[in-house]
Parts: C-alpha cells; sequence; structure tokens
C-alpha cells in the first residue's frame, strides 16, 4: 500500500509540474520571449524529462482500457480538415493515392501506401489521450507499430530524432510538424495509427495517418502525416523546437 501511494504522489507531482509549465508560458508571452527565461524554461524541462525517466522505466507501458471504457465520442481539436489543393485531392479519392514518404538519415528512403501499411504488422491499443486544453478520452487505436517502419530504412548512426510533417497548414502557411526522440519512437506503444475504434481514422481525428506516443500528452501526436524525416538536431527543423507548440512556447518533452 505504501509503494502504491509513493507512486501515485510522484505522478500527481510529475503531472502538476508539467502542467504548470504549459499554463505558465500560455500566460507570460512577454517573459518567454527574454532569453534568460528561455535558457530557464529549457533548464526545468530537461530536468524534468530526467526525473520523468528515472521514476519511469523505458519500456513502461501507459495503461490500456477495455472497449468498455470507450468514450461515447472522441473529440475532435485542432485542424478538422487541412483545406490544401493536394490534401482535398487525396481525400476525394480515400487516400488511394496517399503515400508515406520516410527519408532523412536512413540508408533506404522509402514510401508506403496507405494499403501497404496496413498488410504490415500492426498494434491495437485502448488508451486515454489527454489533451492541455482540459479534457481527456479514451479511443481504441489500430495501426503500424513506429520500429518496424524504422527498421525497414535502417536509420543511419547520427540520426536522433523523429519528425513528422503534417498536410496541415498554420496561418503563416507553415506545416505543422511535431518529433520524438528514438527513445519514444522504438517504445511497443508508439503507433502510426490508421484506425478509430474499429473504422478507418476520420479526417477530423487526423487521416489518413496520425501518431499515437501513448506517454506524452496530446498535443504531440500529429494528424495528418505525410512525411517522416530522420535528423541528428531538431535546430535546423522548421522553427527548431521540435514542434509546432513547442515553436509557441510549449514544452518539447511532454511526458505523463
Amino acid at each position: 500500500m505504501k509503494r502504491r501511494i509513493s507512486l501515485g504522489r510522484r505522478r500527481f507531482l510529475l503531472r502538476a509540474a508539467q502542467l504548470s509549465s504549459v499554463f505558465l508560458l500560455a500566460g507570460c508571452d512577454s517573459l518567454s520571449r527574454k532569453p534568460w527565461f528561455e535558457n530557464f524554461l529549457s533548464s526545468a524541462e530537461g530536468i524534468t524529462r530526467r526525473v520523468q525517466r528515472l521514476i519511469t522505466p523505458r519500456k513502461a507501458m501507459a495503461r490500456e482500457y477495455t472497449e468498455a471504457d470507450l468514450s461515447p465520442i472522441f473529440p475532435v481539436n485542432g485542424t478538422e480538415n487541412p483545406d490544401t489543393e493536394e490534401y482535398l485531392a487525396l481525400a476525394q479519392n480515400h487516400f488511394a493515392d496517399w503515400q508515406l514518404e520516410i527519408a532523412g538519415l536512413v540508408e533506404q528512403p522509402a514510401r508506403f501506401s496507405l494499403d501497404a501499411l496496413r498488410q504490415l504488422p500492426s498494434r491495437t491499443q485502448i488508451t486515454r489521450h489527454d489533451c492541455v486544453e482540459g479534457w481527456s478520452a479514451i479511443g481504441k487505436w489500430k495501426g503500424v507499430p513506429l520500429h518496424i517502419l524504422l527498421e525497414k530504412v535502417r536509420p543511419l548512426p547520427p540520426a536522433r530524432y523523429v519528425v513528422f510533417h503534417a498536410a496541415d497548414p498554420d496561418d503563416t502557411g507553415d506545416y505543422y510538424y511535431e518529433s520524438i526522440d528514438f527513445e519514444d519512437a522504438y517504445h511497443p506503444q508508439t503507433i502510426l495509427a490508421y484506425d478509430l475504434n474499429d473504422q478507418p481514422l476520420p479526417i477530423g481525428n487526423g487521416a489518413p495517418l496520425r501518431l499515437r506516443v501513448e506517454r506524452q500528452l496530446g498535443y504531440k501526436m500529429a494528424k495528418y502525416i505525410m512525411r517522416i524525416e530522420l535528423v541528428d538536431r531538431l535546430e535546423t527543423i522548421a522553427g527548431g523546437k521540435g514542434g509546432y507548440w513547442e515553436d509557441q512556447g510549449y514544452e518539447w518533452y511532454a511526458g505523463i
């Protein structure tokens, strides 16, 4: 009993620290632009990540639920339907012409159609999605484990991060992107999901493919994935912070 209370308290304190950082960033825009404050936040994030990995072993699994726990509706948030000409054409044809490109620091760049991904070994998991907006939902996800695709393209030794480039542009015309490191990329629950609740992934939830990295908060789970790039550092990608929301001030590591 004492061990259970101790672990629960640790998880609560860790979660509170992470969420408070997000809300601090959301409310202190003027501070977030000051170099000394950015350095302070980067240092705190590094501590959070190290504490998380001390408390939770590398292969620890996020909790999985039963079908009785499924939420009646899995909410749609963020972009609901990318309105680019390319994406609309792909969606009109039910993504029959869509292909996932994997390139960057790999020995064997590759492209996979949606049908090809469905032919690969899959994983199904029922997990809870926690959003920084304050809501949670439980969904049943099916997709190809990311490590299977990485094994096919064979990452080069310098590669350290996996970057996901999406189909939805922001207000400035830049495209949404997100990234994780190899520690999360090879986790067994990190999948590229093409089904939600036993149905093809709806457009509002990220069709044809979205990332599920179950030990992190929802904003890490990029929707509308078009291309995956393996890199040795994040500074040269888009805003240089590792993701669209990270470029706005959110933490790069959002473990829960």
